[in-house]
This record gives C-alpha cells, structure tokens and sequence, in this order.
C-alpha cells in the first residue's frame, strides 16, 4: 500500500504564502476548508516533513521551531494554521513499523496524513489485516490528505489505546457535518470507510512507544499534539492586535485623533498584548528547554512533561483571551458579519475548546503537580 502523494515543488518565499492566505482567508471561510493548492504551498514550505528524520528526506526540525511556523500561518488564517498543524503526523506515525515508515516517508517525505481517532469503531480480523468500517466525527486536514487514518478497536485485542488504521485517502468518503463559526474552514468534517481491509502493518497504536530512537520522537507525543495546537490561538491573537494596533495607528479622515491617541485603547491594548507576550514567551521556552533535555537524556523530566502540557493549555486560554480584548477594542464596526475582529476572536475560542487545551487539562496539571491521579493519557 502506498500513499500516492504529490511531490512539493519548489515555493514561493514564506512572506509570499503568508501573504495570499490573508488575502484569500474569506474564500476559505466560503469553502469551509483549505483547498489543495494552499495545501501544495504548505508541502514546498516544509510543513509535513518538519518532523521526518534525515534519513528518509525530511527537515528534521523541532518542536519550537515547528509550532513557530505554524504561529505565523495561523496570523494570516487560524483555520490554515490548524490544517498545516497537523504536519505532526510525522511522529504520530513513528509508532509504526520502521519498513512502513520507510515506505510512506522514503518515497515522499511530503505526504500528508489526516484522520479522525474517536470513538474507535469495532474492526474484525480478516485475511490480510482487519475489515475497517464505521464513520468518524473530527477529520482535520482529510480534505488535503494523501493518507487516512480512522480509530479502531479489533475484537480480539485489549488496549486502552486506540488503534490507528492507515489507509490511501481515495477508500475514504468524506461526509459533509463541518458547519461552525469558529475555525470554519479547517474541513474537518466527519469520514466514512465501508469494509477497507487493511493490513496490520500498516495500523499502529497512538501513543504506545515508537519504533524509532529519534530525538524528536522522545518528545512526548500528547505534549507536542496539544502544542501544535495550542499555538494556533497564539497567532489569532497576534493577527487580532496586530490589527487594532494598525488600525488605532490611522489618522482619521475628519481630522479627530486617531485611535490609539486614546488613554483607555492605549491601557487595554498593552494588557492584550501583555497577555499573548507573556505565554507565548513561556510557551516556547519550555518547548526549547525540553528538547534540550532530550539531547543529553532519554526522556524529559517529570516536571518537564507536566509543564509541556501546562503551556499549551496556558498558550491556547491567553491567545483566546488577548484575542478577545482585541475585539472588544473593535468598537461597534467588530459585531459585524465577517469582520476580523469577530473571525479572530472565535477561531481563538475555538482552539481553547480543544480536549487537549479544554479546561480539564488544567486539572490534569495540578493533579499530576500533588501527585494525584490524573485523566488517562495526561500529561
């Protein structure tokens, strides 16, 4: 099986793509999802072999370095920020059997994995690997995928894990039910599979060990899918200021002050920006200190792990927060339909509904901090 993904061809500058997404973030709102070729500009970005090793064609960056690429896409559009997000599908997969791997990433260290994981659908054991049917809500990204993923649970195993059954995009249907007002044009709708036999090498558990010793796939994998994430708050947020800030900045045509020669904008807008500065300044210091770690020992710290979960739920609560104050320095104009403001402030909303990001997880963090228990999967 193979995943039959297009080659990245050369980019335009990052500035270049920046750009064309501002500019096009209405259509996507139209569409509901990101259409194939801002997708295309994310694979010749670099986006999806962020996290392939060297050895089978990728860039092998980090976790940082990553998510601050994923910020600045989500500055010009949270929802193409959050679709490029899961370019971390590289180490997802890195639970996987080396030769499949090899087989997916060697040929193309483009390809673009999407799936939905939840609830996992019963799958029977056939010749050949197991039957997989069932729909899923929550697909992110299939509608630019090379590959599909889909949680199973088989009727002869017992894991507390899901199992992730891989599969070519073109034996999933998609089905239309992503209609919201916040990261409206993430596609994510539900997928549907109707008796795609797959084979169990190419299935894996998510979040079990991987088969691999990389450094970056020593980084724990839940931490890093919730940063990935967490981070698209952070730049709605910077697009929301960045946006009062330029417009408080206009003299007015009838000759008044300009916006921000006002005492109370000029106090709130500094608390807004205080906000995002503050966690974003937490958020990738301690995503750089654990990787640190991680080249002079086999795992992060305890209290590294539990504070790699922290900032991002910090990162995605502040961004939505800052993004918020940023509309409410909007005036009257921000209530209307389509305006930035109102776009910015739900797509940021939306990121801290999360169940990685949601309000649980702060729980999970004090708990895990007393050393109590904590929900499964967390930190």
């Amino acid at each position: 099986m193979t995943a039959n993904a297009a080659l990245a061809e050369k980019p335009p500058t990052k500035d270049a793509v920046l750009a064309s997404i501002r500019e096009r973030a209405h259509e996507f709102q139209n569409l509901r999802h990101i259409p194939q070729d801002v997708v295309d500009q994310f694979k010749a970005l670099g986006v999806y072999r962020a996290f392939v090793p060297a050895r089978f064609g990728g860039d092998e960056i980090s976790p940082a370095a990553f998510c601050q690429l994923i910020e600045d896409i989500s500055a010009s559009d949270a929802s193409a920020g959050w679709v490029a997000s899961f370019g971390v599908s590289a180490t997802y997969l890195s639970t996987l059997p080396v030769d499949t791997y090899a087989e997916i990433f060697s040929n193309n260290p483009d390809t673009v994995f999407a799936g939905a994981m939840f609830p996992p659908q019963p799958a029977k054991t056939v010749a050949g690997g197991y039957e997989v049917r069932g729909q899923w809500p929550w697909g992110s990204g299939i509608m630019g995928a090379d590959l599909a993923g889909a949680g199973i649970k088989v009727e002869d195993q017992d894991t507390k894990l899901p199992l992730i059954a891989i599969m070519p995009r073109d034996k999933v249907e998609v089905v239309d039910t992503w209609n919201t007002l916040g990261l409206r044009a993430t596609g994510s709708h539900d997928i549907k599979v109707d008796g795609v036999v797959v084979p169990r090498e190419w299935t894996f558990v998510r979040g079990s060990k991987p088969t691999m010793d990389d450094r970056l796939f020593r980084y724990p994998s839940m931490a890093l899918a919730s940063q990935v994430l967490a981070v698209v708050a952070l730049g709605a947020a910077r697009a929301a200021l960045d946006f009062v800030h330029d417009t408080g900045s206009r003299q007015s045509v009838t000759g008044a002050p300009k916006p921000g020669a006002r005492p109370y904008l000029q106090t709130e807008y500094a608390k807004a920006r205080g906000v995002y500065l503050g966690a974003r300044a937490l958020f990738y210091d301690t995503l750089e200190e654990a990787y640190e770690e991680l080249a002079h020992q086999e795992a992060v710290s305890r209290d590294t792990h539990v504070r790699l979960r922290l900032v991002a739920s910090k990162a995605a609560k502040d961004g939505a927060e800052a993004a918020r104050m940023a509309f409410a320095l909007g005036g009257s104009a921000a209530i209307n339909e389509g305006h930035p403001l109102g776009r910015y402030m739900l797509d940021a909303a939306g990121v801290a509904q999360h169940a990685f990001l949601s309000e649980g997880t702060w729980t999970g963090a004090g708990a895990a901090m007393f050393d109590e228990p904590t929900m499964p999967g967390y930190p």
